[in-house]
């Protein structure tokens, strides 16, 4: 299985928004066959391992990171392909919890006569795929935030410069980020301040959605994220007393709108409508405010702070619009999950508690 999970990280940036599955055939303590699934619309996991064992795949076991799927999409099911091959046990890591899977998987092989046991290493088969399985049980995508800052937690100068607080090594990390999401999100502010182009500047075989939060539609056509490669979505508030168009259009960007809450556009539908995109994972690249209000709102699933061993001083920008806290225990608290030099920085990735 350990092998099998290396297998499936080889799809880390190509099988958007299919998940990531790898798969190796043993018999009698030797891997016969192996394969991983590499791109949506071709074979799946399981075939791949299946023609790599040959004859050898008749009478072995097959270990697989996810459930078989049992539906006809793109591609026939894994179920029919396990079966016309003769595997006669199956280990998998997690549950599918695609409705046209969810558990079919299993009982149909079982009611064929397979053996099939569950949940082999489970938390890293849950890890590899946090995005697929958060759009299939909640509707929406992983929602990582991405942060930058001084030690003495500043995020910008007093006046605004913040290029660069990290390293190019640090900026160098975050493109491998960007690459396995399938959006990077940012506000109107972020675009006005920096214009970025928030996209992949390493190989990869597609381009993540770049999606901007721009209430006002203050983000105007020459704004560098609007340009190729990628495609681009636009967040603003809804109309008044009028129904939004579905074709309305800035230029090449879609434009998508959803009401105001509290001053931002409603962040929970903004992912949901993410979620029926097909959506998996959402890398937030953006200012203090925007990552302030995904924490009031319970929305970061995973922060990746890059720490610059520098300090920006007084007045410097901080790295969440918070409220004013007068008890320590009302602090908001993280797990760290990883530490990791990346050039002169540290890069730590942390989850909220209780998530």
């Amino acid at each position: 299985m350990r092998r099998a999970l290396e297998l499936a990280a080889r799809g880390l940036y190509s099988t958007h928004p299919n998940p990531r599955v790898g798969a190796v055939l043993a018999r009698d303590d030797e891997i016969v066959g192996e394969g991983w699934h590499e791109r949506p619309g071709e074979p799946h996991a399981e075939p791949n391992a299946i023609r790599a064992a040959g004859e050898k795949a008749r009478g072995a076991t097959a270990y697989v990171t996810l459930e078989p799927c049992s539906h006809f999409g793109r591609t026939p099911p894994c179920v029919d392909a396990l079966l016309a091959a003769g595997v006669s046990r199956v280990v998998y890591a997690i549950g599918d919890p695609d409705p046209r899977v969810n558990g079919r998987g299993a009982k149909l092989l079982r009611k064929a006569g397979v053996n099939v046991e569950a949940g082999l290493l489970e938390r890293e088969a849950e890890a590899i795929n946090a995005g697929f399985l958060m759009r299939n049980r909640r509707g929406r995508p992983f929602i990582r935030l991405k942060s930058a800052a001084s030690l003495d937690g500043a995020t910008a100068l007093a006046n605004g410069a913040s290029q660069w607080i990290t390293s190019e090594a640090a900026r160098a990390d975050v493109q491998h980020w960007r690459a396995q999401s399938s959006a990077v999100l940012t506000s109107a502010a972020t675009v006005l301040a920096d214009d970025p182009r928030l996209d992949v500047r390493i190989e990869t075989p597609r381009q993540p959605l770049r999606v901007v939060l721009d209430r006002r539609g203050q983000v105007g056509r020459r704004a560098r994220i609007l340009k190729p490669p990628g495609e681009v979505l636009l967040f603003q508030a809804a109309k008044p007393r009028a129904r939004a168009q579905p074709d309305e259009r800035l230029g090449a960007a879609r434009i998508e709108r959803v009401r105001v809450l509290r001053g931002h556009l409603d962040l929970a539908r903004v992912f949901a409508k993410l979620g029926e995109l097909a959506i998996n994972e959402v890398l937030v690249e953006s200012g203090p405010r925007l990552a302030g209000a995904l924490f009031a709102a319970g929305l970061v699933d995973e922060w990746l702070l890059y720490l610059a061993p520098k300090l920006l001083g007084r007045g410097a920008k901080p790295l969440a619009d918070l409220p004013r806290l007068t008890k320590l225990a009302a602090a908001r608290q993280f797990d760290i999950l990883e530490t990791q030099p990346v050039g002169p920085d540290l890069r730590l990735r942390l989850r909220p508690r209780g998530k």
